[in-house]
């Protein structure tokens, strides 16, 4: 890459620090310097998720392009993604039972990526401190990193990514139930779009249609494409995805090859599939009791969202509801435990998911103590209009870390850092800069 210089590296650890489960992985990450910038220090950048791996850019640009003029950025694949021991179906199912599954994915959260970085930190630069910045799950990990290893940081920075560090699963998800249906509003101005979704949800009801992988194209998974309301143009995505869905062939109209494909693009976690088994696991042990599904069960508290033919629906079909005049709704960022049978990348793994999912003795991946204690400066984007990481609850917790400096809008949603990053980071570099001068 011209004017730049890239380094790929990697570095075997522990798979269970707790020792519990024998073993090693190999975690990887790349470090991009731009020319003359050599002496700058490093920013480690954590990727939301769970499950997805740092940026590739083959193109320099955006928030990228701003970091790489303050620091040497490392682009780190936490473990289970990218070319870091990434989980798929073959991995996880090596590992023998469901329950054996279980104990190994368990091995796949915060806790261990904060780990993870530690030891590259150490090996990298020894007792020298690191900048971070972590987007949506990856603020997450970062909270976690002031929580279990603050000697490690020199700064914070978090966009869409301040997680409760106190509350339950259960009060997340009513909180994005509700943003949800506020975000719904955002596709009136598209002609039809109401009349458009309902017929697609009464077409693959009354219509075997398959996507690609082979998995059904059921009412219950189009309803999943809502998750794209929770970006920037995601109710523009939807309208240029459902406007000419059909192919008519003899006589009967049917969902085209192109319409299916990108259905299954947006819906499968075949890429992804850590996001999938892994995604309630973000929220595990920060207050008593199993996740258990929460999300689906919280569902039951929005009739509005309840679907057709199921007990909280007042509708035994989809043809029905829509004849009615009820209001189309999908969700978001949720996962359902039939979505894991559904999808054919997930369903070898069920069993072990609803391990996880039951599993009532995770450790929590925070410590209130030690954030209320900080003295690593941390600067944090919370996006009001926020669809996947509730605001109130991150100003909540930037008020139990020391020091923490929130910034509030409502001028983006979750995608906030691809949509405006130079902005948002010179911001958090700002507020950081300030609060180091000032120690």
């Amino acid at each position: 890459m011209d004017n730049h210089t890239i380094t790929d590296m990697s570095l075997v650890v522990a798979l269970d620090r707790s020792g519990k489960l024998p073993g090693d992985i190999e975690i990887f990450a790349r470090e991009i310097v731009r020319d003359g910038k050599e002496e700058c220090p490093r920013l480690v950048y954590f990727q939301g998720g769970p499950g997805s791996p740092a940026p590739r850019p083959a193109r320099i640009g955006g928030w990228i392009n701003w970091a790489l003029d303050h620091y040497r950025l490392v682009l780190l694949d936490e473990r289970g993604t990218g070319s870091s021991h990434p989980l798929e179906a073959t991995v996880v199912l090596e590992r023998g039972e469901p329950a054996a599954q279980a104990d190994f994915l368990a091995c796949f959260r915060a806790d261990a990526m904060v780990a993870d970085a530690e030891e590259l930190r150490r090996e990298l630069q020894g007792d020298t401190p690191w900048h971070v910045l972590g987007q949506s799950y990856g603020g997450f990990i970062n909270t976690s990193y002031l929580s279990l290893a603050p000697e490690g940081l020199a700064s914070v920075m978090i966009t869409a990514g301040l997680p409760s560090v106190s509350e339950h699963a259960e009060e997340t998800y009513r909180r994005t139930w509700r943003k949800l249906e506020e975000r719904h509003a955002a596709l009136d101005p598209f002609p039809r779009m109401q009349e458009r979704l309902w017929d697609l949800a009464v077409h693959v009801d009354t219509h075997e249609e398959y996507l690609p992988g082979g998995e059904r194209l059921t009412p219950r998974r189009l309803r999943m494409l809502g998750i794209d309301l929770g970006r920037s143009t995601g109710p523009a995505h939807l309208h240029f995805l459902t406007e000419d869905p059909y192919l008519r062939l003899t006589g009967e109209r049917r969902l085209s090859d192109r319409f299916l494909t990108q259905v299954e693009a947006a819906l499968s976690y075949r890429t992804n599939p850590m996001y999938g088994i892994m995604h309630e696991t973000i929220y595990a042990g920060t207050a008593p009791g199993a996740t258990n599904w929460a999300a689906h069960r919280i569902r039951e508290e929005f009739p509005q969202f309840a679907i057709p033919g199921t007990p909280a629906s007042p509708y035994a079909t989809e043809r029905e509801a829509r004849d009615a005049g009820a209001s189309f709704r999908m969700s978001g960022e949720h996962v359902f435990p039939w979505q894991i049978t559904d999808d054919p990348a997930l369903a070898p793994m069920a069993e072990a998911a609803n391990i996880l999912a039951s599993r009532a003795d995770f450790a929590s991946l925070y410590r209130p103590e030690v954030l209320a204690e900080n003295e690593v400066p941390t600067a944090a984007w919370v996006y009001w209009d926020d669809m996947f990481v509730p605001a109130d609850l991150s100003l909540a917790t930037a008020a139990q870390i020391r020091g923490a400096q929130p910034i509030l809008t409502n001028d983006y949603h979750h995608d906030g850092l691809g949509v405006d990053g130079p902005k948002l980071l010179e911001r958090m570099h700002e507020v950081n800069a300030r609060a180091l001068a000032a120690k």
